[in-house]
């Protein structure tokens, strides 16, 4: 397969100011999903969509490809991450003439990914012939035990769960999974169809990733996590 390695990155955040462009081990998020993405075997070009100069020159310091901008109508909080897949498989097609087979999407702001987490998806794969394949982490609450609150405060749906699950072995609760925003990894054609990386459920499939490469930066506190990870050896910052 031809794969596009297409990281995402808009200019504006709201959790953490310029959270694209912050460092942790003194290597800004931007970096190491560009150098983990480089030194995946199957990682045919990287390049980046944003709307931001700093990303673009960040980016490309490190190897990714910047040959175009994001349009304004991209760059919003109301984009969709679908539209902003599109317009670049477009822009490449009708600019460069480039076609690709499948787009591993990738994520600065779950940035610890390793080479052969992208390596261990596309085989993945390509020995299942899945239309997708997206980065999960197990979830540390299972879904019995989280839901909304009641109009007055109540929590009567979980507490029902709960109290059934008192009358069986808690051994019995399956471990769950949630995709970590660390890989997408999903076919051209399938995308295009469906204008969605789930469009087709039935074959999309989960790549498991332990917790430490699996952290998403949203707010300061999990930037500080990050941050932590690093300093104690837990992930190390790509050379």
């Amino acid at each position: 397969m031809k794969i596009l390695y297409l990281l995402v990155a808009r200019g504006g955040s709201k959790g953490v100011v310029d959270k694209n462009l912050q460092e942790v081990g003194g290597l800004s998020l931007i970096g190491y999903k560009v150098r983990s993405a480089l030194k995946s075997r199957y990682c045919d070009r990287v390049v980046v969509s944003t709307d931001s100069k700093r990303i673009q020159e960040e980016a490309t310091k490190h190897g990714a490809d910047s040959p175009f901008v994001r349009p304004d109508e991209l760059a919003t909080d109301g984009a969709s991450s679908s539209d902003v897949i599109a317009h670049a498989l477009d822009w490449l097609e009708f600019n460069e003439n480039q076609y690709y087979d499948a787009v591993m999407l990738l994520e600065p702001s779950s940035p610890f990914a390793l080479p052969k987490d992208y390596d261990g998806a596309v085989e993945m794969m390509s020995a299942r012939t899945a239309s997708a394949v997206l980065g999960v982490r197990p979830v540390t609450v299972a879904s019995i035990f989280a839901g909304e609150l009641d109009a007055d405060g109540g929590i009567r749906a979980i507490a029902g769960r709960v109290n059934q699950l008192m009358k069986v072995n808690r051994q019995e609760v399956s471990q769950e999974y949630t995709m970590n925003g660390a890989l997408y990894l999903f076919k051209c054609d399938m995308f295009k169809a469906a204008h969605s990386v789930y469009g087709d459920p039935e074959n999309t499939y989960g790549y498991v990733m332990d917790s430490f490469h699996s952290v998403e930066i949203d707010e300061i506190v999990e930037l500080e996590w990050a941050r932590f990870l690093v300093e104690y050896g837990r992930v190390k910052v790509p050379e």
